[in-house]
């Protein structure tokens, strides 16, 4: 027993001096240590006996033989289960299926996940993946994967569940946030290859920029991006969407910021140890000079994509529309136990640059708009206007037939409603289909598109709507007394 305790004093004196600092997705930057560290006593010896007993009966008592690796190794996830939903033991395939989300290419259903009271619970599904697909929804729990429940179920079984070969299928049945009867999905799985950002045009001189999330890679894609909206044409506005994005590298929302902000913190981190204080700032000028801008957010935006929101917000540098963001204000750190395994521990909370935490708090937007659908009615064919009253004043633009030479572009009589789907999801991507895009210069005339776009995503449709109301107010000129 004496021998036992003292080896498990020898192993928490490993964990205090492997360390490596890191992000929303971490990475180890530091090899382990393999030599014992003299530390001051600091391991309550009665609750260590208690621990050593506890394993030695459930080692010699538990109805299947268990070896004593995997019983320290399960004592080692139990003891991290109980701190956070973000904190896990990582074994060598763990870190292995860490570093793919990171690069964005992996066989899986491209959705992120998190534990809540011990079920597995959606943070956000990711852009054109198989949970997107198939509806999932950020605030949906996953009760059941095939035949096997997730209650008591750590984080990294969960996620190595849903992971397989591509072509491969999985039973998931899940409750819905506006639904208690569970429903049961099969979803077969993909080679997830998250497309970072893309951008377009909705109308001349207003941009839209989708971060679907953040790799390692995007913030040299956002100002690629950026580069070539205002190549494309005249950028009068920016429509920046961080819906269902659900975080990534914290460098990467640093950088993201770093493109619309001249100068001052974007972001800081504030944890027990000295080098978990950390700030990070602004150090180029804005790539677009003060063009208006609006970041889109819901309740599936998290982690990184908050640190941007909350960044750019407090800047006054864009106004944040949609609804309240997930609330994820933690830093995960990589410390390595040995060379193939190592435990991913929350170690600091971010703050905006006004000091406010996003931990379990979200992003506030400045303009509240709610997922809505839009139905669009059809126009009084009886309502009497003036140019239909007998003996009217010709306008000018009018001919002598009474007939005007300016079509009313209002008119909803100009939309087909047997072309507009009120039940379509107003919260789906809006850059799914391209080649569909009710916004596009195809349209007969911008109000069409706008209505279009309203019954498709209001939320972005709103959101035009303001960036236009920026606009307009940016070039009106201030009467002078």
């Amino acid at each position: 027993m004496i021998k036992f305790i003292v080896t498990m004093v020898a192993v928490f004196g490993l964990t205090r001096n492997a360390m490596a600092d890191e992000d929303a997705t971490p990475t180890i930057k530091k090899e382990a240590s393999t030599e014992a560290v003299t530390l001051e006593p600091r391991l309550p010896l009665n609750e260590l006996r208690v621990f050593a007993e506890a394993f030695n009966r459930i080692s010699s008592a538990y109805v299947e033989e268990i070896d004593d690796k995997t019983l320290l190794e399960n004592a080692i996830k139990g003891m991290l289960s109980q701190m956070d939903p973000h904190s896990s033991y990582l074994d060598k395939d763990s870190f292995d299926d860490l570093q793919e989300s990171t690069s964005g290419n992996y066989g899986g259903l491209g959705i992120e996940i998190g534990m809540d009271d011990g079920f597995v619970k959606v943070i956000s599904p990711m852009d054109d993946t198989p949970a997107a697909k198939a509806g999932i929804e950020s605030g949906d729990l996953i009760i059941q994967l095939n035949d096997t429940p997730v209650k008591g179920m750590s984080l990294s079984d969960a996620i190595e569940a849903m992971r397989g070969e591509p072509g491969s299928e999985i039973k998931i049945t899940l409750i819905k946030t506006n639904n208690s009867t569970p429903t049961s999905l099969t979803l077969t799985r993909e080679i997830i290859k998250v497309a970072s950002v893309r951008q377009r045009y909705l109308e001349d001189g207003f941009g839209y920029l989708r971060i679907a999330q953040f790799q390692s890679r995007t913030g040299d894609e956002v100002e690629k991006a950026v580069i070539q909206l205002k190549d494309e044409g005249d950028l009068d506005g920016l429509i920046i969407d961080l819906r269902n994005n659900p975080g990534g590298v914290l460098q990467s929302a640093v950088a993201v910021s770093d493109v619309f902000i001249d100068d001052g913190l974007i972001v800081s981190t504030r944890g027990r140890m000295d080098d978990s204080e950390q700030r990070y700032d602004a150090r180029t000028p804005d790539s677009i000079h003060g063009v208006p801008i609006v970041v889109l957010v819901n309740a599936g935006t998290a982690s990184a994509s908050e640190i941007v929101a909350g960044a750019l917000q407090d800047h006054g540098r864009a106004i944040v529309m949609g609804t309240t963001t997930f609330g994820k204000g933690s830093v995960q750190t990589i410390l390595p136990l040995t060379n193939e395994k190592a435990i991913k521990l929350t170690t600091a909370r971010y703050y905006t640059p006004n000091g406010k935490s996003i931990q379990a708090a979200g992003i506030i937007p400045d303009i509240w708009v709610g997922r809505s659908k839009v139905i669009p009615t059809k126009s009084n064919p009886w309502r009497i206007k003036e140019k239909d009253l007998s003996k009217h004043l010709t306008g000018d633009n009018e001919s002598a037939k009474g007939e005007s030479d300016v079509d009313d572009p209002q008119s909803p009589d100009s939309l087909d409603p047997d072309s507009l789907d009120p039940d379509s999801d107003p919260d789906s991507d809006p850059d799914s289909d391209p080649d569909s895009d009710p916004d596009s210069p195809e349209s007969t005339s911008p109000y069409s598109s706008n209505m279009e776009l309203a019954v498709r995503d209001y939320q972005l449709n709103e959101a035009l709507t303001l960036l236009k109301g920026l606009h307009i107010l940016g070039r009106t000129k201030t009467p002078q007394g």
